[in-house]
């Protein structure tokens, strides 16, 4: 797993029910890309992150 800082995370529901959480990357702790992730999800909140399974990135456009 690859991200770089601007790039969006979606964090899948595991449960029946259970919503998608979406993010930031503030800031790629580990070296060329690697986790672990400064996050802040949608609703505020802020985390360090190693991603899981349910994790997905979406690249940042280039302006």
């Amino acid at each position: 797993m690859e991200a770089s800082q601007g790039d969006r995370i979606i964090i899948r529901g595991r449960t029946v029910g259970s919503t998608d959480r979406h993010g930031e990357i503030l800031e790629v702790k580990g070296e060329n890309g690697a986790p672990p992730y400064f996050v802040r999800f949608d609703d505020g909140h802020e985390t360090i992150l190693y991603p899981g399974g349910d994790f997905a990135v979406e690249r940042k456009t280039g302006s």
